[in-house]
């Protein structure tokens, strides 16, 4: 009887070796190993019991069965298979399930028994025909011992943010809104915020400042429309809503007049006469330079004046004068009239919106032609109340102190009839007049408060400058403790010299002030690197075709920030098309050694208006060659650069002639050459001149006189009626009746800058 060892039993059967034997020994059969062998009957046993029928069912033994298909495909079909035993026939109902029924299949265990089958003895063609062809059967199980691999769960993915339906909600934004405000404000988490400037390749944190662009497309996926607005802004629409919800909070506040004409008209002289002052006097050039802002009183009520420069290059000054007043007191000189500057100051007051009181000065001169003064303002739409128009005007004169009285009265009365309001429990909010900065006390601004009370320890930010109150001056220099509205003040504290026009705005949080502040200087950083302007191989073509234009570099500090802007626009207005003006560097303070090393540097003209250079810094421009021009009227300097623009352009070079010698004769000389003997006809010849010699009027040499002698002597020069010999630099072809032409070569410097 053949044997089979158990290993390879339980692979015809497909049941894992361990349980082959468990089972075998269940049964009563003595199983040592898996190298054991059994006998048929034991076969018999293993292959009948109903756990290997269970296995045939769920496909175990479907391997078996492939693998045993290459075997009984090398020998002859059996023509009929023998009829199995009892039990076998009682194991095959149950392993019929996972066979194709279309398909015959040869029992596994007959293919190792090595029973005697006629397989062999039936010749080939006597081999049934093969079934019809079937649909491709599903793949097959794998061995029960390699287990199927089971898919892994599925991980749990957050539902993303809800999707925007509708139109989307509007909303304001700030700038220098954080990741955290802007959530807050659209009403969603930060997470999702974070996560789309990541997939936009941001890398940031909840409290850092976004960029506005940014934050509108974010808001816009979220359904909200994001507008962009100003701290400013934002903070000037909650304050007027504060106002109006508090209505009985406001209380009177005094006027801002400002004092605005043409250069010279007596602006100053009248404030001085105001307030029993004689600023005038300490005035450079008796004119007035930047904005001075003082307090008066008058018939027991307060009124502010602001005193704004007339001439021609403070144009910004007169502007921002006229945005922050309530009343422009025209200063119009009787004897002189309506002016450039005087009618820039008209358009200046009507563009702000704010009632016009004319004060015609200097009455009191003989000249003085006050209805000539009224026609020109009647021409410039300045109806007087006296000819039946609604402007009012008085006649003054501020040096002998006539109509002062009946101006304020007008100013009082018209600040009656705006009925000026303001509440002083807000935050104070202003505008910056004039910043500076101070040797002693660093940066210093002038700041008149337009609302609330500024006090001092108050956290602001005034433009891209952020600082905190640290002292508060009023106009006659004594401190203070708080500023009401309508009150100009010197503030210190600030981290730096912000622009004159800026505007002052006090917060809560001095974190928020700094932050906006870093956020703004940031900005400024990058808008002043995408201006710089840097050679290119486009533009090097234009550069080479512009070879004529000369570019003239200039170093400009000045006492305060007014006047650095009239002096970079006047400056920057002297441009002509043969010489460019760029102002390289312009800022407040003292000329400092970092500033001659700029111009050192660069080449460049160091500018100082009402300033003085340091001691290290004189020494450094003395050693270093700059050229250091401090001035005190600004006039002045438009016209010094005007003239350093002229000898900057490409000189002329004009001939004048000098003397004229006629050759009698020739002379051979050793160790000189020909020399030719000479009468001197008209002029004089000097001794190293350039000469030309002339034969039949065609000019044969062109060089230098390198000797000349009367007789045996070296002289200097010749005048006319005397002989002399003449040696030319290295040329010896002279004939008698030749002309030597002495003349020389002056070079005149071009006065037309915009010919």
């Amino acid at each position: 009887m053949a044997k089979i060892r158990i290993h390879e039993l339980a692979k015809r059967v497909g049941l894992p070796t361990k349980e082959v034997v468990d089972r075998l020994k269940a049964q009563g059969v003595e199983v040592r190993s898996n190298l054991s062998s059994v006998d048929e009957e034991v076969q018999k046993l293993l292959t009948g019991t109903p756990a290997a029928a269970a296995a045939a069912s769920t496909g175990a033994s479907a391997p078996a069965v492939a693998k045993a298909s290459p075997r009984t495909a090398k020998k002859p079909a059996p023509k009929a298979p023998p009829a199995p035993p009892a039990a076998k026939v009682a194991a095959a109902p149950a392993a019929t399930p996972t066979q194709k029924q279309d398909k015959p299949q040869v029992p596994a265990p007959a293919a190792k028994t090595g029973r005697p089958t006629p397989a062999p003895q039936q010749p080939p063609a006597a081999r049934p025909p093969s079934p019809p062809p079937a649909r491709p059967a599903p793949p097959a199980p794998t061995h029960a011992k390699h287990h199927r691999p089971v898919a892994p769960p599925e991980p749990k993915i957050a539902p993303p943010p809800p999707v925007p339906v509708g139109p989307p909600k509007p909303i304001s934004i700030t700038e220098g809104v954080t990741v955290r405000e802007l959530a807050e404000k659209i009403n969603v988490k930060v997470n999702d915020v974070l996560k789309k400037l990541l997939l936009r390749g941001v890398m940031t944190n909840v409290n850092r400042p976004m960029d506005p662009e940014m934050a509108t497309q974010i808001s816009l996926e979220f359904g909200y429309e994001a507008t962009f607005v100003s701290f400013e802004e934002n903070a000037g629409i909650e304050e007027r809503e504060a106002t109006q919800a508090a209505g009985a909070g406001l209380v009177h506040r005094p006027p801002v007049v400002t004092v605005m004409g043409h250069v010279d008209h007596g602006k100053t002289s009248l404030l001085d006469a105001i307030r029993e002052t004689r600023v005038v006097d300490r005035e450079h050039g008796g004119i007035t330079q930047h904005i001075g802002a003082y307090t008066v009183t008058a018939r027991n009520r307060g009124i502010t004046f602001l005193d704004t420069p007339g001439h021609e290059a403070f144009t910004l000054m007169r502007a921002r004068g006229a945005k922050v007043t309530d009343i422009v007191v025209l200063v119009v000189a009787a004897d002189d009239g309506v002016m450039p500057q005087t009618i820039e100051a008209i358009d200046h007051a009507r563009a702000a919106g704010v009632p016009i009181i004319v004060a015609i000065n200097k009455i009191d001169k003989p000249e003085a032609k006050p209805d000539v003064v009224k026609k020109q303002l009647s021409d410039r739409g300045l109806l007087v109340e006296e000819w039946g128009g609604d402007v009012v005007s008085v006649q003054i004169s501020a040096k002998q102190r006539k109509g002062i009285e009946d101006l304020l009265e007008m100013i009082l009365l018209v600040t009656d009839i705006q009925d000026l309001k303001a509440d002083p429990k807000l935050p104070a909010s202003g505008t910056v007049l004039e910043a500076r900065l101070d040797r002693s006390r660093g940066p210093v601004a002038t700041v008149l408060v337009q609302s609330g009370t500024l006090r001092v320890g108050d956290a602001f930010i005034a433009g891209a400058i952020s600082g905190k109150v640290r002292a508060m001056l009023n106009d006659a220099g004594v401190k203070t403790q708080e500023a009401p509205p309508a009150t100009p003040v010197e503030v210190l504290g600030l981290q730096g010299v912000p622009q004159a026009g800026d505007l002052f705005r006090v917060l809560v949080e001095e974190w928020k002030a700094r932050q906006i502040g870093a956020y703004r200087q940031q900005k400024l950083r990058e808008d002043t690197l995408q201006k710089s302007s840097r050679l290119t191989l486009d533009h090097l073509f234009q550069k080479i075709q512009e070879g004529v234009v000369k570019e003239l570099s200039l170093v400009v500090k000045a006492d305060v920030q007014g006047s650095v802007e009239a002096l970079t626009k006047i400056l920057g207005d002297l441009t002509s098309p043969k010489v460019k003006v760029r102002v390289l560097h312009a800022s407040t303070g003292a000329i400092t050694e970092s500033d001659i090393l700029l111009a050192a540097t660069t080449n460049s003209i160091v500018i100082g208006f009402n300033v003085r250079p340091e001691k290290k810094a004189a020494d450094l421009a003395t050693k270093e060659e700059v050229d250091v021009r401090l001035h005190t009227v600004v006039y002045n300097v438009a016209n010094e650069i005007k003239a350093a623009m002229a000898g900057m352009l490409e000189p002329t070079f004009h001939e004048v002639a000098q003397g004229r010698a006629e050759v009698r004769n020739t002379f051979k000389v050793p160790k000189f050459g020909i020399i030719a003997g000479c009468m001197v006809t008209e002029g004089k010849i000097v001794r190293n001149t350039e000469v030309r010699l002339l034969r039949d009027n065609v000019v044969i040499y062109t060089g230098r006189a390198n000797s000349l002698r009367r007789f045996k002597d070296d002289v200097g020069e010749v005048k006319s009626g005397y002989e002399c010999g003449i040696g030319l630099e290295k040329f010896s072809d002279i004939k008698p009746g030749d002309i030597i032409e002495a003349f020389k070569v002056e070079k005149v410097v071009s006065k037309e800058l915009y010919a």
